[in-house]
Order: C-alpha cells, then structure tokens, then sequence
C-alpha cells in the first residue's frame, strides 16, 4: 500500500494527542480521515460497520488517559475504552465483505513487569493491572488476524512532542522552576518523539512485511532522573525539588506507579525491520520540543 495512492482512513481516537498529529500528517498527504467517535461506538455493530465501509486502513487510538486514580469504577473506564472499543471494531469488520488491507491497534508499555530490559520476544509480563489491561486488549486486536486482515499492535512508550501530551503536562511546574526527579529518580523511561512515531506508521503502512506485535519506543531508554536533568537545561530552570512517592500514592493510589515504576523497553523488532530513528536519544529529542 502506497500513501501516494491516498488511502482511506478511520481512526478512533483521533482528537487525542497523537491521534490529532496522525490526523494531520495523513490529510496533508491528501489521504481521506474518517475520526470515529463515542457516537459510532455507543450506536451498534451495524451503524459502526457503516462507517467504516470500504475504508483502506483502520487506525485503532481509543483509551481513557492511564494517569488518574485507579478506583474501581476508573478502571472499569480504562478497560471498556480500550477494550470494548477494539472488541466493537472487529466485530464490525468481521460482518465485512470488503475488508481493510490493515488493522493498526495500539497497547502499551505497561504490558511489561517493571525494569528490564524488555523486547517483543524476550521479556517478563507484568502481573498487575497494567498487565491484564494490555493483554486483553492485544488479544481483541489479535482476531482482526483471524479475518485474514494484516494487523500490527503498537506497544506505546511515552510520547513526547510539542503543543500536548505527557511532556506538555510537565512543562508547567518545570517552567516554574518546581520540576524534579520523582522517587528515586532510577526508573527507566521509555518514549519516543512523535516525529519518528508518525514515520513508524508511514513505514508500516508502506511495507507490508511489517506485522505483529512492535516496541513504540527509541532505541535508548532513560531514566527518571536523566530525563529531569535534560529538561531542567533544556529550559534553563532548577530541578532540586523532588517528588515523594507518598504524595503521589496519596493522589493517585494505584495509579501512583505509571509515575513511580518504569520499564526499560527496546524496539528491537523496528530496529531488526531496518528502521531509522530521527530521536534516538532524550538530549536531542527534549531540545526539538522545548526549544526547535
């Protein structure tokens, strides 16, 4: 598939953060986007099957944001956005005569235990929520396989970009010279820029060879406590104040630990595929967002 040939697009998701930067990415390559909403999803199989009629490539995005506190209702909202939605997509395109050629879902880091380091095919599942949510989930996208639809699942790491996000969220204290390592600071971070996650799904688009289960992170991994520093320089600000795990405990709950546990993930399957990272390091990715 060729992107010249401008495509047709649905994507659930699509007024989030990356979903707003794959939006516009496509449509100025003069692809047709077709945003899925909650309407689409809340109105049936059917109506939902309506929409995505004779669409190209199917761009799976929806999720309720994982930072909050996890009280049980909370989860419940974590786990229908993710994997009731995905459940409704397939169930959509299996009622299909004319099927997408591509199914791109998406999961998370979270799908590993806390540490590493962690690539697709060697790696320690986590055993806690984190785990099951993006089990569940990759098992719901893994069906479209079943239809004889080429689909691959992107374990997101933190995306970091301008205007938005996880680093726009951080800006605001570190801008007040409030910024500082949380816990101990010896977390791993795992992310990538937003420029080379855009430039994933071109390529996978592209190049039909890619299938699968794919690491959505650079190829070198921080800390905490490095990515505080970066930032810290990056905006010329102090960063002495740190943050106590109690206090994000008491905020967040369980939740705390997306902040407080990290894990060390490598994209050894993009690598492996041949793909080139613009952002391969956190210096060089922090210093386009907060100051290209």
């Amino acid at each position: 598939m060729n992107l010249a040939n401008k495509p047709v697009i649905a994507m659930s998701g699509a007024s989030g953060f990356v979903g707003s930067y794959l939006h516009r990415d496509f449509e100025q390559k003069g692809c047709k986007v077709i945003a899925l909403g909650r309407k689409d999803f809340a109105s049936g199989v059917d109506y939902l099957r309506e929409r995505i009629a004779r669409v190209n490539i199917i761009i799976n995005l929806a999720g309720a944001p994982i930072l909050g506190k996890w009280s049980e209702s909370y989860k419940k909202v974590l786990y229908d956005s993710r994997i009731q939605t995905t459940r409704l997509l397939v169930d959509a395109l299996s009622g299909m005569e004319q099927k997408p050629e591509l199914f791109l879902s998406t999961s998370a880091i979270g799908f590993y235990k806390p540490g590493g380091p962690h690539t697709e095919t060697q790696y320690i599942q986590d055993e806690g929520f984190l785990g099951s949510l993006t089990m569940d989930w990759e098992k719901e996208a893994v069906r479209c396989r079943e239809l004889g639809i080429r689909t691959v699942i992107f374990r997101f790491g933190v995306v970091l970009g301008k205007d938005g996000g996880a680093l726009g969220q951080m800006l605001a204290p570190f801008k007040l010279g409030l910024g500082g390592i949380i816990g101990s600071g010896e977390q791993a971070f795992s992310w990538i820029h937003i420029d080379d996650l855009v430039r994933v799904y071109q390529a996978v688009i592209e190049d039909t060879s890619y299938m699968g289960v794919y690491n959505m992170t650079a190829p070198k991994p921080t800390t905490n406590r490095r990515l505080t520093k970066v930032l810290g320089k990056a905006l010329h600000r102090p960063t002495f104040l740190p943050v106590p795990e109690f206090a994000l405990r008491l905020k967040f709950g369980e939740g705390a630990q997306v902040l407080t546990s990290g894990q060390e993930v490598l994209p050894k399957r993009l690598l492996d595929q041949g793909f080139v990272f613009l952002y391969p390091d956190i210096d060089k990715a922090i210093h386009d967002c907060v100051e290209g």
